[in-house]
């Protein structure tokens, strides 16, 4: 069958009621030919038997026979077009996004147009029938795909025309009154503009998403350059502070050494003069000894008398009472001592220095703090900005709440989930106070279980004179001087919870490896004896020196 006469019969191969090839043809017997299943559907629909081409109606159903003949002629044009389109896929390879005419036998042409209904697609050339041929201008054209089949309903072989919307679902016209009837349906271009829409929404909303993660990975990576350019800064601050401890040490070492050399060297000086004043002594003492022993030989009694008395014999030669003469070894008790004492002070003096650097950088994390009346014991007194807090010499009328405290003490207003923050208080003119953050869900009913497990971190004075750490296990602290205003600074990722004695720039005492989980809370406590405290507790701006 030549391309000429396939685009011939093909008008003639075509049902009348889906415009398509026909499938399983059958005739009525007024001589017209439809697909089985169409003019079954059709006759099933209208509950009555009427041809749609002639309107003959039929008084019975006719029982319909498929017309073998026709049927051949469909078979032949399906198999030709099949082994087309097969030939052009083994000869050429398409270019991506290409489609091949199914109908060109030699050169295979690029496709410009699909025919949803003969399930081929056409170059300029082929498809001049269906832009001509009457019945051929009612087929569904559309840009070349290559899933044709894709586009047909599986159970009616037509074009999926429709959207139901109720099934969510691709449906052809018989769909939409058989299978799908009391269902919703949009055209596919009505249904196709709304999800492109939808599409163009999700796209800018990945996009956002995209640019959210793209910027939150420059968070990180200024995050890990903020984190190289400070783990430098305290590795050559580091160096620079052990550099010169190491010098300290170094010199102190030296300078043991030269004053213990020196001792040594005045006591090694003094025994030599006395040993050679001793000798001189000895000589002088040994001549002597000589004249005596050469005069003690003579016979000549006469000499001998005359010799003694020129010599006198009788006084020794003068010399030094050896009882005065001594070397005391110099005593190096305490010399050590001394120098660890002068070490000590160097390594304080430039632990102060250190301190002072870091209590100006944990400064710089200052946040606002207001006492909140809402936790406050009704045994304490605040301010009216929120500032101090102090011990009252009456118990007020509080309306009780699940925030408010039965132990003396109450919480800042602002809580803290992340980040750094630090703050100061004054605690001059107090014998007893407490300091620290808390837990949201510390127990705010009952006695605090002063620890960290106990959801506090803490620092006391007790009795004007007992410091404590309130770690798992109390930590009494020995501190150079009483501090009068104290900071407090948190690191909540880091899980570090400091405290300076921000006058002599000193570290107190510092939590370390804390677990947080929750928002933290500064917490305050004037607790005393009534009468005893002279000041309260008063929260300060940071004044950085």
């Amino acid at each position: 069958m030549s391309a000429a006469s396939c685009f011939l019969s093909e008008d003639q191969l075509l049902c009348s009621i889906c415009l398509d090839v026909f499938t399983d043809p059958v005739s009525t017997p007024c001589g017209h030919n439809f697909c089985k299943n169409c003019i079954t559907e059709l006759w099933n629909t209208n509950n009555r038997s009427q041809c749609p081409m002639c309107k003959e109606l039929f008084t019975t159903r006719p029982d319909l026979k498929v017309n073998t003949l026709l049927s051949w002629m469909v078979a032949q044009f399906r198999d030709k077009a099949r082994q087309r389109a097969s030939s052009s896929s083994e000869q050429l390879e398409c270019k991506p996004g290409e489609v091949l005419c199914d109908f060109c036998t030699e050169t295979k042409q690029k496709a410009l147009k699909s025919c949803l209904d003969c399930l081929v697609s056409y170059c300029q050339t082929h498809l001049e029938p269906h832009l001509t041929a009457p019945r051929l201008k009612r087929h569904q054209l559309i840009d070349p795909v290559e899933d044709l089949e894709d586009r047909m309903c599986p159970n009616h072989n037509k074009p999926l025309e429709l959207f139901c919307k109720t099934d969510q679902t691709c449906v052809c016209m018989l769909c939409s009154v058989l299978d799908h009837k009391t269902h919703e349906f949009v055209p596919l271009k009505t249904e196709y503009e709304e999800k492109k829409a939808e599409l163009g929404k999700t796209e800018a909303e990945i996009q956002q998403m995209i640019q959210k993660r793209r910027e939150k990975i420059q968070e990180i990576k200024h995050s890990v350059d903020l984190s190289n350019k400070n783990a430098d800064r305290e590795m050559a601050e580091g160096v620079r502070v052990f550099s010169a401890l190491k010098k300290s040490v170094e010199k102190g070492q030296a300078e043991l050494m030269n004053s213990i050399k020196e001792k040594q060297k005045r006591t090694e000086k003094q025994a030599q003069d006395f040993i050679k004043e001793l000798e001189g002594e000895i000589s002088e003492l040994m001549k002597r000894s000589s004249q005596v022993e050469q005069l003690s030989r003579s016979e000549d009694h006469l000499h001998l008398l005359q010799r003694v008395q020129s010599i006198n014999i009788c006084n020794s030669p003068p010399t030094r009472d050896l009882a005065e003469i001594y070397v005391r070894p110099p005593s190096y008790e305490g010399t050590v001592g001394r120098a660890l004492v002068q070490l000590e002070e160097a390594l304080c003096k430039g632990m102060r220095k250190l301190v002072q650097v870091e209590l100006k950088r944990v400064q710089q994390y200052e946040v606002d703090v207001t006492l909140d009346p809402d936790t406050v014991n009704p045994w304490l007194v605040l301010s009216d900005d929120g500032k101090q807090v102090d011990l009252g010499h009456t118990k007020k009328c509080l309306p009780d709440n699940p925030k408010r405290f039965s132990v003396p003490c109450v919480l800042g207003k602002q809580s803290f989930s992340s980040g750094r923050f630090y703050y100061e208080v004054q605690v001059k003119g107090l014998t007893e106070w407490e300091l620290g953050v808390v837990r949201e869900s510390i127990d705010r009913k009952g006695e605090i279980a002063l620890c960290p497990t106990g959801g506090i971190w803490s620092i006391w004075l007790r009795d004007g004179e007992e410091y404590a750490a309130l770690d798992e296990k109390r930590v009494h602290l020995s501190l150079r001087s009483w501090p009068e205003k104290v900071g407090v600074f948190v690191d909540y990722e880091e899980g570090l919870v400091s405290f300076y004695d921000v006058d002599s720039a000193a570290l107190i005492y510092s939590f370390t490896d804390c677990s947080f989980t929750e928002k933290l809370y500064p917490y305050f406590s004037p607790y005393c004896e009534i009468g005893k405290n002279l000041a309260p507790l008063i929260i300060l701006p940071v004044r950085v020196r």
